[in-house]
């Protein structure tokens, strides 16, 4: 191994390790059989309102084919509410409880993670534990996926299921880049050299949000980071701020439209980068570019990357709402999307083309062969280390100062 692989190696497993803290893997007994028999009893003939994203075609064609075997197989009637930003839902469910709705909500499954996922948490509106009674966990990555247990540093304590993998990840058209930034002082070095050809979504869209979060972290020095793996401290905000701030500073004027105005969200950014406007973009999906490469859609001469120190990894989950008619349903909905089935069919890239959280290792051999489609044009070469997000409770206070800074 060189030098540099064991930096990056010990660099990404000192920022698990500040992020994990005392969250163990779990030790996987497995559901016991005569209650999950039960549980998918009682679910028969509920009716799930999964309130999810629905800004995707091939996701929303994906929950097409997850309802339809929900209802061959267990008498299940899941509907997709489709949704424009998680936030919302929070807001609904909260709403509910402020009102009394103990029961008979809007809400049975929501797909979620981050900032939504702990103001769930800390308000108790979500159902109490339950993920440790799915069958498939035994499949899930626990032990290689930190992130399948920790949701932005906060213990997911089984009141979420991970149900999905994602990477900050950048693309070009090597055509047009022969060379793209792999870092983020790299990075203000092409927008100097190139003005007006990149920028970066309005926060408080995620992908926005992120973009911040991965130049902040790559900006502290690694022995500095710890204070962003804990709950939002107010009182070192200031300090531990002050470099994005200088650097977005710098960054700005050498934007698109020099930062005066920002893309409304990734897809956006794509279409720029497909029209020319833009040099370079980025996805939270690392196989999003192979999956559009694919669908023809995008040129295949875009390639895909990431920074060569690290960039920011998260699990996305869906989670269960306090007040659900149909939990038990909610929970065998969410089994089957743990299944190595819905897992490799997610994967992908002519369906939806999203990360695994199974463990190859833990599969028959039948099931492994689902995932072996092997490599696709746009797909990222070579994986950088994981860095894990930061605290839930940073979101809002970056956000907001962003906002205060540079939202006129």
């Amino acid at each position: 191994m060189s030098i540099t692989r064991r930096r990056l190696l010990a660099t990404s497993l000192n920022i698990s390790a500040i992020s994990l803290g005392c969250a163990i893997a779990p030790k996987w007994a497995g559901a016991n059989d005569s209650n999950w028999k039960e549980i998918e009893r009682v679910a028969r003939g509920q009716r799930v309102l999964f309130n999810a994203w629905g800004g995707s075609s091939n996701v929303n064609a994906y929950l097409q084919w997850v309802a339809g075997e929900m209802e061959r197989s267990h008498g299940i009637r899941l509907e997709h509410v489709k949704v424009t930003d998680t936030v919302d839902v929070v807001r609904r469910v909260r709403t509910e409880k402020a009102a009394g709705k103990s029961t008979n909500g809007s809400v049975d499954l929501v797909w979620i993670n981050g900032e939504n996922f702990l103001a769930m948490k800390r308000e108790q509106l979500l159902a109490a534990p339950w993920v440790d009674s799915l069958p498939n966990g035994k499949y899930v990555d626990w032990e290689g996926k930190p992130t399948t247990r920790l949701d932005f540093a906060e213990p997911v304590s089984g009141l979420e299921a991970p149900w999905g993998m994602a990477q900050f990840t950048l693309y070009a058209d090597r055509v047009k880049v022969a060379n793209p930034p792999r870092s983020t002082e790299q990075l203000l070095a092409f927008a100097r050299a190139n003005p007006g050809r990149f920028s970066y979504p309005k926060p408080p869209n995620f992908h926005g949000t992120t973009f911040l979060k991965q130049t902040l972290l790559d900006l502290l020095p690694t022995s500095q980071r710890a204070i962003l793996y804990r709950p939002y401290d107010a009182g070192q905000f200031e300090t531990t701020t002050l470099a994005l701030w200088a650097h977005l500073d710098e960054l700005h004027p050498h934007l698109w439209r020099s930062g005066k105005q920002f893309p409304a969200n990734a897809g956006a950014m794509r279409q720029q980068l497909l029209d020319g406007e833009l040099l370079l973009s980025f996805t939270f999906n690392p196989n999003e570019v192979a999956n559009e490469v694919s669908a023809g859609r995008m040129p295949d001469t875009v390639v895909s990357y990431q920074f060569d120190s690290g960039t920011i990894g998260n699990t996305h989950f869906v989670a269960i709402a306090f007040n659900s008619a149909a939990k038990e349903a909610a929970q065998v909905v969410a089994n089957f999307l743990i299944s190595p089935v819905a897992q490799s069919r997610k994967a992908d890239l002519k369906i939806w083309g999203d990360p695994s959280v199974l463990a190859p290792s833990k599969l028959m051999a039948s099931d492994a062969a689902l995932f072996n489609a092997g490599r696709a044009t746009g797909q990222v070469e070579r994986f950088a280390p994981v860095i894990p997000e930061p605290h839930g409770s940073w979101v809002d206070p970056i956000e907001k100062e962003w906002a205060r800074r540079y939202g006129a």
